[in-house]
């Protein structure tokens, strides 16, 4: 007990799992499943339309927290896109928006 102690791990401690104060005067709303409320069962890695919806700009999965699906559905979207990427059907990062530059002459005359 006396070395629990020292390393400041005590049992009457307040743990931070629990949940997150409310903000005053704001209710978000959950976001419910496209998935579930559209009773679709599996993604397709094939329709690229609906997966586009799960991709930003750049390219990268969007998580959960800003799409609004389930777990379930969340991990079927992701797999489905990296199928889709590994048969070209969707790109692994997306069009670059850094302006065209001359590149610099290699030596100063």
């Amino acid at each position: 007990m006396a070395a629990q102690a020292k390393r400041g791990k005590t049992r009457d401690a307040p743990s931070s799992a629990g949940r997150r104060k409310e903000r005053k005067g704001v209710e978000r709303r959950r976001r419910s499943c496209f998935f579930c409320k559209e009773k679709i069962a599996a993604v397709d890695y094939k329709n690229i339309a609906q997966l586009r919806r799960f991709i930003s700009e750049r390219g990268k999965i969007k998580g959960r927290g800003y799409t609004g699906t389930c777990r379930k559905h969340q991990k079927q979207v992701a797999v489905s896109i990296k199928r889709a990427r590994e048969m070209a059907l969707l790109p692994y990062v997306g069009a670059s928006q850094e302006p065209q530059t001359r590149p610099r002459p290699r030596y100063a005359e």
